[in-house]
């Protein structure tokens, strides 16, 4: 089981720190690396996994993605927006170009995870489209910010009917 520490900081140090208050085995990284590097965390936190949110806008996310790829254990692939004055750091609800998202698979050597208005109505398209490791969903099995237990069991039945055909 892993345990997951979002972060929005940008700044290495002040990450780790939080992962010392946490205690967490995994790091999520929500938005750029300005200061520090990755290289901080192996050095600080060698049993901590690392996860950088690629949030899938354009091309040069694919770029993105490859630079920072070889630096961390895994992406994970979302809908936000860095470049608005008030950051969209994920559940945005929104999908993203899912051509762009199966490019940064097939182009990274570290397991990719989708995110970014996963549904039970499209997770069948959106896993045979981009073909990644894994999937994290959360606005998609809500209803009025509260899990909805029906929306939950339909996504997790399209899930367990595409392992079975």
């Amino acid at each position: 089981v892993s345990s997951f520490l979002l972060t929005s900081k940008q700044s290495s140090e002040e990450i780790i720190e939080q992962q010392k208050r946490t205690g967490v085995n995994t790091i999520q990284i929500v938005d750029r690396l300005i200061y520090g590097s990755y290289n901080d965390f192996k050095k600080a936190l060698p049993a901590v996994s690392i996860f950088q949110v690629i949030h899938v806008k354009d091309k040069d996310s694919v770029k993105e993605a490859i630079e920072v790829a070889p630096k961390v254990d895994g992406l994970l692939l979302d809908s936000g927006n860095q470049a608005l004055p008030v950051k969209q750091l994920g559940g945005t609800g929104r999908t993203h170009d899912w051509n762009i998202s199966f490019n940064i698979c097939r182009a990274v050597n570290v397991p990719v995870f989708l995110a970014g208005g996963l549904n039970y109505e499209n997770i069948e398209l959106a896993v045979k489209k981009v073909m990644p490791f894994g999937v994290d969903v959360c606005n998609g099995v809500r209803r009025n910010g509260k899990l909805d237990e029906t929306k939950l069991s339909l996504f997790f039945s399209k899930i367990k009917n595409m392992q079975t055909t």
